[in-house]
């Protein structure tokens, strides 16, 4: 029996590796995006950083729609693949084209049209407004391309397609980085643009990214981009995803749209405040790259094996995957810490920007390792055996019951100094874990989630 477990644990941390690897480049060059972005629009002026990180909240919103679709879709989609249904999966992908579609199409009109009122929510500042409102004009377009790509690559990364998603993603974040330097700095003939010039390499990276997705899907053999899947009808199916999907998309738009309060609050704190948690964001993704990388990875991993109806061995898993979560939250608490006399170093802010920066990133130091296992176990975890309600109410009272309402009152009730805002602001993934935890040793989130009978009934 022990040599049958070991074998067992030698096969999961290969499989998961296999599978991290690639999760966590995409996740890297997402991270060096960002980076980019600030640091060439660190030689613009203090004001284009700001302006892009606060107009920038709403891509943030939007990515996490995304990725609660994209999970809620690869919580069917991956137990579907251990069961072998392919054709489940694509009414799948269908269904949550469906979705992602509405709210890219509600993101761009509104990005296009009133772009101003947008910013107004963020803050007060007339020239942030100006520049972020000109940045979101141009990111209209990418928000369309976004919805289409995001479920897609999601999908394939369910069936354990990552390094297709892998290259596409590198594919566009290359291209972003070079089409920043072009546009913000004027290379190469083309016009000068500073911040505006982030939005229109992003949505050009985007287009071309989904252009090489329906390259990729027209020679795939299984799981295309296909768009006649939109009009695939299966009520099973719907039901199925509405009630697992949806709670992880309403818990993901829940907690970024919290989260965005974050920034709601700092940009009425200054622009000191702002700037300084610009540089910090871009910082604290480094840091979080392997331990997101590991939560994406080991839910993929846990929904083909309780697909296939292993559920003693997706529990075991799952203790692996904990103790490999612990690990990598460390790693990015000290990848954190080794980056501050860099950063610090390098950013041209003003002095106070610069001592609201240094000591942010000592909090988030810390504050990666609460991130890790709640993102480990909320999303990747328990999304893989088909629990999505816990994730929602858990996150959606820890953030609007205490975090959101706590900034506010800290920022302008008792008009505390900006770091005990922070501070305080930081300390919203620790309340949890009691009830995170919990719920993990009960057991009560695996399930086989999958069905016999899905095509039977129309």
């Amino acid at each position: 029996m022990q040599k049958k477990n070991g074998i067992r644990n030698d096969i999961f941390y290969r499989q998961i590796f296999k599978l991290v690897l690639p999760i966590v480049i995409q996740n890297l060059l997402s991270a060096a995006v960002s980076s980019a972005d600030v640091v060439m629009l660190n030689y613009v002026g203090q004001s284009s950083i700001s302006a892009v990180s606060l107009a920038a909240q709403y891509a943030n919103v939007l990515y996490m729609v995304f990725y609660g679709l994209g999970t809620g879709a690869t919580m069917l989609c991956a137990q579907y693949y251990g069961k072998g249904d392919m054709r489940a999966i694509q009414a799948v992908e269908g269904i949550a084209l469906r979705f992602s579609l509405c709210f890219s199409m509600v993101f761009a009109g509104l990005a296009l049209t009133v772009p101003d009122r947008m910013m107004q929510i963020f803050t007060r500042d007339g020239e942030l407004i100006a520049i972020g409102a000109s940045y979101l004009r141009f990111m209209s377009i990418s928000y369309l391309c976004w919805g289409i790509t995001e479920v897609y690559l999601a999908v394939l990364r369910s069936i354990g397609r990552v390094m297709i998603s892998t290259m596409m993603n590198i594919l566009a974040f290359s291209l972003n980085i070079i089409l920043n330097a072009v546009f913000i700095f004027g290379l190469f003939g083309a016009p000068e643009l500073g911040a505006a010039g982030v939005a229109i390499a992003t949505s050009l990276s985007r287009l071309i990214e989904l252009a090489a997705c329906f390259a990729v899907s027209f020679r795939s053999r299984d799981i295309k981009l296909d768009f006649r899947c939109l009009f695939v009808r299966n009520k099973v199916l719907f039901s199925d995803f509405v009630r697992l999907s949806l709670p992880a998309l309403g818990n993901d738009i829940s907690w970024s749209v919290a989260f965005s309060m974050y920034s709601v609050i700092m940009g009425h704190m200054g622009t000191d405040a702002v700037a300084a948690n610009s540089f910090v964001v871009v910082v604290r993704n480094f840091g979080t790259i392997l331990c997101f990388g590991m939560a994406s990875a080991g839910g993929i991993l846990l929904g083909n094996v309780i697909g296939e109806n292993r559920l003693n061995d997706a529990r075991e898993d799952a203790k692996k995957l904990m103790k490999l979560t612990v690990i990598t939250g460390a790693l990015g608490g000290f990848i954190v810490l080794a980056a501050t006399p860099l950063v610090l170093k390098y950013a041209a802010l003003t002095d106070t920007a610069m001592h609201y920066l240094k000591y942010m990133l000592l909090i988030n130091t810390y504050y990666v390792m609460g991130a890790a296992v709640n993102t480990t176990l909320i999303a990747g975890v328990f999304r893989a055996g088909g629990d999505s309600r816990f994730g929602f109410l858990c996150d959606t009272v820890d953030m609007w019951c205490y975090a959101v309402p706590l900034g506010f009152l800290a920022a302008f009730i008792l008009k505390l100094p900006v770091m005990w805002v922070y501070f305080l602001l930081c300390t919203d993934e620790f309340v949890k874990w009691p009830w995170v935890i919990r719920h993990y040793r009960s057991g009560k989130w695996l399930h086989n989630i999958t069905r016999d009978d899905v095509f039977a009934e129309k």
